[in-house]
């Protein structure tokens, strides 16, 4: 069984000797058009499933619309997006609930099968490439249309993105020896990679000049327009984060922008990067890898900037080698000029001298 207890991408429940894989999600409108925004819900909430190499078989509408404010033609049309979408994943939506609400919002519970075992975002491996299969920047550029200052140019391309079914991708690497998976959504991709390294008792190096963004983006960034959220993902994860060559302050939250259903990020083995990449030949977006995963004993890049830190879990994970990982963190601490002291838990606490 797979629950709220782990970090994954959707909920995993062996009935009969068979696992199903479910997941909701609903949000309110992110663009003014009442049928994009429909795709755009549905095709997020998919993305769950599709995260996890999973197939969906089936969806439930889940609605809140202010009805003596809005005309019924714009659920109409938030409904007619969402059936658009679940025709495209190749499922019915069988029916759902609707509420009477302040303010219109939608989305799906989607059911689903995995194929074989479920994808988890927490089995990555040492020397995994990191492969990202959408663009970023949809925060910002939701944020600009918010404001009334985002192009037609902006608003096409993102909503192109947010639209495109990871469908492809995640059937691109069932037939490969993937490690692990996640989607890209409200954390940001370093809020989401955290998750995986976390997870996977892992650490992971990342390069701006080799991920994709939405035309526009970085210049709106640039220009100071981002959203809360993703100023709050930043604030959350500045501290666990070494930025190299003191990358500029938008550049760090373009990294860390909430995404609306974006793309895959896998952990991929060297071995099965061509095969991953021939599988993903024909997809809309360059497919691109932009980092690896490394060994924990790398964790000390993450803490140079800290003052003092606390590692409460390290002490309760053993390494591949045998090794307890409150000892590996200790010497790089040391070597970083910190005092290092380990408790009966193995708890590490950190201090700078």
């Amino acid at each position: 069984m797979i629950d709220y207890k782990s970090f994954d991408d959707a909920s995993a429940y062996t009935l009969n000797n068979e696992t199903i894989l479910q997941t909701v999600d609903f949000f309110t409108p992110i663009v003014d058009d009442p049928y994009d925004f429909g795709r755009i819900a549905a095709a997020n909430s998919l993305s769950d499933i599709y995260a996890m190499g999973g197939t969906p078989l089936f969806a439930l509408n889940i609605v809140a619309f202010p009805s003596d404010e809005l005309s019924l033609d714009v659920l109409t049309d938030i409904l007619r997006g969402g059936a658009d979408i679940a025709e495209k994943a190749g499922i019915p939506i069988l029916g759902g609930h609707s509420i009477k609400d302040k303010e219109p919002k939608y989305g799906l519970v989607v059911t689903g099968t995995p194929f074989k075992n479920p994808i988890q975002n927490s089995t990555a491996k040492e020397g995994d490439i990191l492969i990202l299969t959408k663009p970023l920047g949809l925060g910002v550029i939701s944020t600009a249309i918010k404001k009334n200052i985002a192009t037609e140019a902006m608003i096409n391309d993102a909503t192109d993105v947010m639209t495109y079914l990871n469908k492809d991708a995640s059937e691109a690497m069932r037939s490969i020896n993937i490690n692990a998976c996640t989607d890209i959504t409200g954390y940001g991709l370093l809020g989401h990679l955290l998750e995986m390294t976390k997870g996977s008792k892992l650490t992971a190096s990342i390069y701006f000049d080799k991920i994709n963004f939405i035309d526009g983006s970085k210049n709106l960034a640039s220009d100071g327009i981002v959203p809360g959220g993703t100023k709050r993902n930043y604030d959350f994860i500045k501290d666990k984060i070494k930025f190299l060559n003191n990358l500029e302050k938008y550049k760090r939250y373009l990294l860390a922008d909430a995404q609306t259903s974006g793309g895959l990020l896998m952990s991929v083995p060297k071995e099965s990067l061509n095969e991953l990449k021939s599988n993903l030949s024909s997809s809309k977006y360059e497919i691109k890898e932009i980092g690896e995963l490394k060994a924990l004993k790398s964790m000390s890049d993450i803490l140079i900037n800290s003052k003092n830190c606390a590692l409460t879990l390290a002490g309760w994970y053993v390494a591949e080698n045998g090794q307890k990982i409150c000892d590996i963190v200790r010497a790089p601490l040391v070597d970083m000029g910190f005092d290092v002291l380990i408790g009966n838990l193995g708890r590490v606490l950190a201090i700078k001298k």
